[in-house]
């Protein structure tokens, strides 16, 4: 990916993100939660019948001068460009949802990060199940607290990973993947498709999702959520209400 025109202190200050950073562990954990905690996973641009660029210039200024969002290939593009920036090793994985009802294709986009020989799975797109902080991919069959949530990585002989989330009282299959080397184009068709299907959940329903320390708040179709602590507080959106409901608890201004 080319990060010639990225501007990592833009980006930090887009994200909130302070002090020292080197290309560490410690940085790239703060990192990934000061993205999660400052920009939205929304599809705003699809639900207005665009299709999503892919182009990083343009997912940069979308994001960080338009203070805007995005869904997995925009804001785990954005997070790999400043690992470029900061000469972090990573490669894209292409993971397979589990969350539908019938075997869907690997559509998603996911982050793999190796320092000091560890592997880590990084991912700032999957909406409000995603995982809040890098998986070491050596925590195989291990519960994982982060915050309030709980994931766990399965994995096989043949080098394929699972990964899991404790929800409702059950582990809920989020996504499975390998480590088959993925480059940036391998992405446009699932892109393309997330874009414009019918059967896309991308344009069948508005999805926005912001992630906090103490939880999250989402807004799927016209119903929002809150989740703080493990406790849900939800209610029905009126369509009207959803220009400033975006404004005031996502930073987003509405696009119809």
């Amino acid at each position: 990916m080319n990060t010639q025109n990225f501007d990592l202190a833009a980006y930090f200050a887009r994200i909130g993100f302070q002090g020292a950073a080197s290309a560490d562990f410690a940085t790239l954990k703060r990192m990934m939660r000061c993205q999660l905690f400052s920009v939205p996973f929304e599809n705003l641009d699809v639900q207005a019948g665009k299709i999503v660029s892919l182009v990083p210039e343009e997912i940069y200024q979308k994001i960080v001068d338009r203070q805007r969002g995005g869904y997995c290939y925009e804001v785990n593009g954005l997070f790999a460009m400043a690992l470029g920036a900061l000469g972090i090793p990573y490669q894209f994985v292409a993971a397979r949802p589990m969350t539908y009802t019938v075997r869907r294709p690997k559509t998603h986009m996911a982050i793999v990060v190796t320092i000091k020989g560890e592997q880590w799975l990084c991912d700032l797109g999957f909406g409000s199940y995603g995982i809040r902080e890098p998986v070491n991919l050596n925590w195989i069959d291990r519960e994982i607290r982060q915050d309030f949530d709980t994931f766990k990585l399965t994995g096989s002989p043949e080098q394929n990973y699972l990964l899991q989330s404790f929800t409702d009282d059950a582990w809920k299959n989020l996504y499975e993947f390998n480590l088959s080397l993925q480059e940036w184009v391998d992405f446009e068709p699932a892109n393309y498709m997330n874009s414009t299907h019918p059967a896309s959940i991308f344009v069948q329903w508005l999805m926005v999702v912001l992630q906090n320390p103490l939880g999250k708040e989402v807004l799927l179709g016209d119903r929002f959520q809150s989740v703080s602590e493990g406790r849900t507080k939800g209610w029905t959106v009126r369509r009207e209400e959803i220009p400033v409901l975006l404004q005031q608890k996502f930073s987003l201004l509405y696009q119809s």
